[in-house]
């Protein structure tokens, strides 16, 4: 037993989405397959870094962790891992997975996410996170950094190519800066020109403000926003481009007609967060080329702050909340 404490904070009226109070939290029924992991960092809910204080048998012998090593856990937290997804380096596509957040497992538990002192993971979502990389760097990785890398890097995304990143925010940035370490031309496509500077300064070949005439471009283009004017973005891809759907707005997609996508026989596709083997791969590409993303640390006691500021668009460009629960004589978080 590591003697842990699992508390977090919580909301307890939908209404009041951004009301969190703290909690006791009921981790999943210990199974020799997890690990235990004290919460160091956490970005958006469900990028976490901790250490391990407690590994599991059938972990250990799989991951080769053992307690206090620096761990990851991302937006996903299990899978079946019988189904041809989880087989195939695809379990972040297994019908039956759970995210790390508000999700029941098999015995009635709901997954809390990591604004909280602790977590417990299957060792199989869980990343070792190379010495090179600051905790508060790694954290946003394992959903933002992620969600667009993967894409990246099954599209082809290399020496040669041309990707354009749709959105300068906490996605795309991390998109321009994956994708220029990857080796590729680099677009940025915004309808704010002060965004220029950033772009730039993130790693950007070329910045385009979408009210402008634009160039044609090639390879993976990763959409990051809502609102987008699809049918004016398509004709920008070469012959066989890929357009790459990563955001999950609560509006549909807009609308295009059939001549649309055969004009230049432009692929549309989506994707969702990626795979261990991506995050691990992803991990050590940034402690190779020193990738630092742009982020504004909080204490983890402002979370009500860091939430409401997400939804306003103000950090520049991800919250990384830092641990600071001090256990007390019961009242729990300060």
């Amino acid at each position: 037993m590591s003697g842990i404490q699992f508390k977090g904070y919580a909301i307890h009226d939908k209404k009041k989405w951004s009301d969190l109070k703290p909690v006791e939290i009921q981790p999943k029924k210990w199974e020799e397959t997890d690990i235990d992991i004290a919460i160091t960092h956490c970005g958006s809910r469900h990028e976490i870094i901790g250490k391990a204080v407690r590994v599991g048998s059938i972990a250990a012998e799989k991951t080769g962790f053992k307690v206090g090593d620096r761990v990851g856990v991302g937006a996903h937290i299990w899978s079946c891992g019988e189904c041809q997804a989880c087989k195939t380096d695809n379990e972040n596509y297994c019908p039956k997975g759970l995210d790390t957040y508000n999700s029941p497992y098999p015995d009635g538990i709901i997954s809390q996410g990591g604004f909280s002192t602790a977590i417990r993971a299957d060792h199989r979502f869980a990343f070792p996170i190379p010495e090179k990389l600051k905790s508060e760097h790694a954290a946003s990785m394992l959903c933002a950094g992620l969600t667009v890398f993967s894409p990246l890097v099954r599209n082809g995304c290399g020496p040669g190519k041309k990707v354009g990143i749709v959105g300068l925010g906490g996605l795309g940035h991390y998109g321009v800066m994956f994708a220029k370490a990857l080796g590729a031309e680099v677009y940025v496509l915004s309808h704010s020109p002060n965004k220029e500077a950033d772009a730039k300064k993130l790693g950007a070949d070329h910045f385009i403000v979408t009210s402008d005439k634009v160039a044609v471009i090639n390879s993976a283009k990763i959409d990051v926003t809502e609102g987008y004017p699809l049918k004016d973005f398509l004709p920008l891809l070469f012959v066989n481009g890929v357009f790459v759907n990563v955001g999950i707005p609560d509006s549909p997609l807009p609308q295009i007609g059939p001549f649309d996508i055969v004009a230049n026989g432009v692929h549309l596709a989506g994707s969702l967060i990626g795979s261990k083997k991506e995050a691990i791969q992803m991990l050590q590409l940034a402690a190779d080329k020193g990738i630092e993303p742009w982020i504004e640390l909080m204490p983890m006691s402002k979370v009500k702050e860091a939430v409401e500021g997400m939804k306003e668009g103000k950090p520049k460009y991800r919250y990384v909340l830092v641990q600071d629960f001090v256990p007390t004589d019961g009242s729990g978080f300060h």
